[in-house]
């Protein structure tokens, strides 16, 4: 365990359990945001993805069939 994480488990284990809770969701909020940055990322990335290009290609011939309520 680094002395980062004990640290943050000696400061928890000392707030009541109101405080504990609301430190969680702070930390759960914190890693929502790295995620969110990492989309972000991924999405402004203006590298060609040719796989990802057939794919839509393809997707788009298929979704111009008919809906054949047989087949579900």
């Amino acid at each position: 365990m680094s002395g980062d994480t004990a640290e943050i488990v000696e400061v928890c284990e000392a707030l009541p359990e109101e405080k504990r809770s609301e430190v969680v969701d702070f930390a759960r909020f914190l890693l929502s945001q790295l995620d969110e940055h990492r989309w972000d990322a991924i999405i402004s990335d203006t590298k060609t993805r040719p796989k990802l290009e057939e794919f839509l290609k393809a997707s788009a011939r298929e979704g111009d069939e008919l809906l054949d309520l047989s087949k579900l």
